[in-house]
């Protein structure tokens, strides 16, 4: 997948280097050892943030993501946030908000507009605000970059 998604972008822009590749994934389960003990540790809504890991944290889609690096600590079994998290489950968020105020807090970005109405649960206010999720976990990742997003497709 992220062969062909960077074989689209160099073709769009018309050129283009590969960087630095983060292979962060979340939602997963693994067998690790942690305080001597042999387990398995299962990270919903985490990441692994082992001293040195890299990863990334995404907000919103109309918000800052970060890319981070783990701290190891042994207190969260060397795990982090995996983004921002909802403040508002997908219904709550289509009956209390509108496409017109997300079209607003999407302005200076490429999506896909036209498909707002859709995408009204995605309002970046139905989410956590993503600089206090960072701020509360600065004891587990440190932060690399800051990104701010530019583009957004999401799939509806």
């Amino acid at each position: 997948m992220n062969k062909a998604f960077l074989k689209a972008v160099f073709k769009v822009v018309g050129k283009g280097k590969v960087v630095r590749t983060i292979n962060c994934h979340h939602n997963f389960t693994q067998r690790e050892t942690h305080g001597g003990v042999e387990m398995w540790i299962t990270r919903k809504g985490a990441i692994k943030a082992a001293k040195g890991d890299l990863g990334v944290i995404p907000g919103s889609m109309g918000t800052r993501s970060y890319v981070v690096e783990g701290l190891g600590s042994a207190a969260s079994y060397e795990s982090c946030s995996h983004g921002a998290g909802r403040r508002m489950s997908r219904g709550e968020a289509r009956r209390s908000l509108t496409a017109s105020s997300l079209k607003k807090a999407m302005a200076g970005r490429t999506w896909n507009e036209a498909q707002a109405d859709a995408l009204v649960d995605e309002h970046p206010l139905a989410y956590k605000d993503i600089d206090q999720v960072m701020a509360d976990q600065a004891d587990l990742v440190r932060v690399q970059h800051t990104l701010r997003q530019v583009f957004n497709y999401k799939g509806v």
